[in-house]
């Protein structure tokens, strides 16, 4: 295989990525799921990410999709298309599987993979994370991981415009 189709076969549509899901569940590995729209990768997407895959043995990635970014952050977002946002997080080698998701969250996402581990970056409480009563009612957990200080997306796009 080469590493191009390495890369495509992290990106999963939903029903295959819950055949997936059992086949990893099968052979006990921990399963930890975080979502995010994840434009314009930068260092602090790639250390949060990295440190929420240090969680478990598999790491999922549930992708806004273009029109859920628009509908969440303006008709001039995405910067990056959703193929190519899923192209970038699935070169990353900690990263397992890459699903798009139309809706404003990933709450349908959660309840149908029901990960072990539900982990986000930033300043949330556990009770303000979508999703958290489906992970916490099928004995799982809720982890939430540190942003970098420094890092944003917002910012990157503020300082092109300046430029």
């Amino acid at each position: 295989m080469t590493n191009l189709q390495k890369i495509k076969s992290k990106i999963y549509n939903l029903p295959e990525l819950v055949e997936q899901s059992k086949i990893w569940r099968g052979v006990r590995e921990k399963i930890v799921f975080t979502n995010g729209c994840f434009d314009l990768i930068h260092k602090g997407h790639v250390e949060v990410l990295a440190n929420i895959a240090d969680l478990g043995d598999k790491l999922i990635i549930g992708l806004n999709s273009d029109s859920s970014i628009q509908r969440l952050k303006g008709e001039n977002r995405p910067i990056i298309d959703e193929n190519s946002r899923a192209m970038l997080l699935a070169s990353l080698q900690f990263i397992d599987a890459i699903v798009l998701f139309s809706e404003d969250t990933p709450q349908k996402l959660i309840e149908t993979i029901v990960p072990d581990i539900l982990a986000k970056g930033g300043d949330y409480k556990v009770e303000e994370i979508v999703g958290h009563e489906v992970v916490l009612q099928n004995r799982g957990e809720v982890i939430l991981v540190p942003f970098i200080d420094g890092f944003s997306t917002t910012n990157i796009v503020d300082k092109i415009k300046q430029d």
